[in-house]
């Protein structure tokens, strides 16, 4: 049976006056890929650094297999991330970046050249990280998040800059990492690629989640997910 690996209960950040996050409350469970949907700047990105301890949350709590994240022991090996595309130095191959990821981290560095492979990523090893397209660097950061071989992958956007191959090819990777009883949560603003990626839809709009369910409940009706969530967008308000 599937169990929540990651918890978000009330959370909210304030900026200011800004309310970047209100009241925000889901779960991504093992064995599934959770699609986290909205437009940009609805809060997707500020919850995603929440969960990873990069920003304080204002309320609410933000918990992996039950704690916080910067509270497990070996953080790298429990979960992998791409908030951004690799900011590895333009200077360094892709390479000798995730040798020196590794060794920061404590991995064991025969994971570099498993993690090229997984990612895709072995044909451009050796070149300079300067000379990568959007598309070698979305690559090296997945590569980099899964070096510590991780039980969740965290994803923002990660489809950004692929060609049609290679939105493909991280469809395929994704449904094959949940079904390995591992868990994804993918943060989107493109609702055809989540619809076609994931098991579990949690809809944001404004700082509000404004729905949560599984696909196939969201669907139930025959409409589409982008019907689904325009109305939840017009609702506005929490379901």
């Amino acid at each position: 049976m599937s169990h929540a690996a990651i918890e978000i209960r009330d959370l909210a950040k304030r900026f200011g006056s800004v309310d970047a996050v209100t009241d925000a409350t889901f779960v991504a469970a093992a064995g599934r890929v959770t699609g986290f949907l909205g437009p940009n700047g609805a809060g997707k990105s500020t919850t995603l650094r929440m969960l990873l301890g990069l920003v304080r949350p204002s309320q609410g709590s933000a918990l992996v297999h039950g704690k916080p994240y910067r509270d497990h022991s070996h953080p790298a090996r429990l979960l992998g991330a791409v908030l951004d595309i690799a900011g590895a130095h333009p200077r360094m191959t892709a390479r000798q970046h995730l040798r020196t990821y590794g060794a920061l981290s404590g991995l064991p560095a025969e994971r570099v050249d498993a993690v090229l492979e997984q990612a895709g990523a072995t044909a451009f090893a050796d070149r300079r990280v300067g000379a990568f397209s959007t598309g070698m660097r979305q690559r090296l950061s997945l590569a980099t998040a899964l070096l510590g071989d991780p039980e969740i992958l965290v994803l923002d956007e990660p489809s950004n800059g692929l060609d049609p191959a290679g939105i493909v090819w991280l469809r395929t990777f994704l449904r094959d990492f949940a079904a390995s009883g591992r868990t994804v949560l993918l943060s989107s603003h493109v609702l055809g690629e989540v619809e076609q990626t994931a098991d579990d839809v949690v809809l944001i709009d404004r700082g509000h989640v404004t729905r949560t369910g599984t696909l196939a409940d969201l669907r139930s009706s025959g409409a589409s997910l982008e019907d689904v969530f325009l109305s939840a967008t017009q609702e506005g308000v929490p379901q």
